[in-house]
Parts: structure tokens; sequence; C-alpha cells
């Protein structure tokens, strides 16, 4: 089995890639920049029983997704998971931002996953799924959440396409929505509140509790079940009901 998740040397990504990982799967670990971050990814991957491959490429480019999707192909024939959570966090004001940041956000947060299911295609067959990761930002208004929100707005909409276009492969494509998690991209999004907002949301939830990575990833591994083949093109939320 094998699994490639962008974003994925920290937060939910590397929550993702350790869960597979221990069932042996060989998992490609995307990253954008710290290599660092990368380096414990791949120890902890590692660890857990499976074989890490990191790729440090910007999935918000053509050129970083055929890095990645190349080394993918180079080393395995079939993808059985892809899983988009790299994030562009841009906080502040749509009208306040530089447009090129905007523009950035959008090809990472949104029109990075046509590219990457493009360049993945020929590795993607019956039983292989997609995922996308979005947030509550992406149907709700968030003061200051602009770049991010609209950016995964778009990503789920495609999502919806790209389900009924890879549907005659046998390909499944997914929205997972978890609540506010603490990640490095909500801490870019709320820099000075960030730590006030992931309490007062873990106090309001209706389970007693905030949500964390594992759920996210606990409901990735779920979602890849063959048994749920005819579910795709949905947005799944995990939050303990904070959005009812």
């Amino acid at each position: 089995m094998a699994i490639c998740v962008t974003g994925g040397s920290s937060g939910l990504g590397r929550a993702i890639a350790e869960r597979f990982a221990r069932s042996g799967t060989e998992v490609f670990i995307n990253y954008h920049a710290d290599d660092a971050a990368a380096e414990e990814a791949v120890a902890a991957v590692a660890a857990a029983g499976g074989k890490p491959f990191p790729v440090k490429a910007d999935v918000g480019t053509q050129e970083g997704v055929e890095e990645l999707i190349g080394t993918v192909s180079a080393n395995v024939d079939r993808l059985d998971q892809l899983v988009h959570c790299a994030a562009k966090a841009i906080s502040g004001p749509l009208l306040e931002l530089e447009p090129g940041e905007l523009r950035e956000s959008v090809a990472v947060n949104g029109l990075g996953l046509v590219a990457l299911c493009r360049e993945a295609l020929p590795l993607l067959g019956i039983g292989s799924t997609v995922f996308y990761v979005s947030s509550r930002g992406a149907r709700s208004v968030i003061p200051d959440y602009g770049s991010l929100g609209t950016a995964k707005a778009l990503g789920e909409h495609i999502v919806r396409y790209l389900a009924r276009e890879l549907a005659p492969r046998g390909v499944r494509v997914l929205t997972v929505a978890p609540g506010a998690v603490d990640t490095a991209a909500f801490r870019a999004m709320f820099p000075d509140a960030w730590e006030e907002r992931l309490e007062a949301a873990a106090k309001a939830n209706p389970m007693g509790r905030g949500v964390d990575v594992e759920d996210c990833a606990a409901l990735v591994e779920l979602l890849c079940n063959p048994e749920l083949s005819m579910m795709t093109g949905q947005t799944i939320t995990t939050d303990g009901g904070a959005s009812l």
C-alpha cells in the first residue's frame, strides 16, 4: 500500500502519515520548506512501521507537483491514497492582502488538488481514494480567514467535480473537514489569539473537548474502507457537533 500526503511533515498531514505507517505502508511525505520538521516526520513514520519518502516540493506550482508525483511513480506502481493537506496560510482581510499572496493561497489550497490528481492519474485505480482536508472557514465567514477560507471553499467544490470525473475509474474523492485544530496553519491565521480560540472552541464543544489531529487522521483511515465504495464527492465533518 502507498499513500502520498502533501503537507505531511506537520499537523494534520503528519498525523495521517503516521497512522497509515502502522500497516507498513510506503508513505510519501511532501513538505515545502521545514527540513527539520520533515526529518522528524520521517523518523516517526519509520518508527511506526512505514517506509517514508520525504519530498521537498511546492505543490502550489506545476513544477512542484510534477516533482512530487514523479518521485512517487519512480518508487511505486499504484497510489492507494492521495491526501492534500498542504496549506498556505495568510492572515488578514481579503482587501488588505497583496494580490500575489491571495493567488498563492488559491494555488496551494485549491487548484493544487487538480494538478495533483492530473499528474497522479496513472497511479490511481479501482479502490484508490483522494482526500482533501478543508476547514469550517470554507462554509462560513471567519474574520481575517479570507485567504484560506475562500481557497478551501474552492477546493471543496473541486472535490465534487473530480468525484464525477474519477468515478468511472473506481476512484473516490472526499473532503474531510475537522473543527478548530492546533496546527501551524491555524496559528498562522490567528497569530495573536490562537490559544484563546482553541480554548474557547474546546469549552464550547458539545463533546467536552477540542478536536485534535488524531480525530482527522482516524476519519481518513475509516473512509478508506472498501465497503464505502459508493461514498464520493462528499464533505465529512469531524468536530464533535460544534457546527450543529
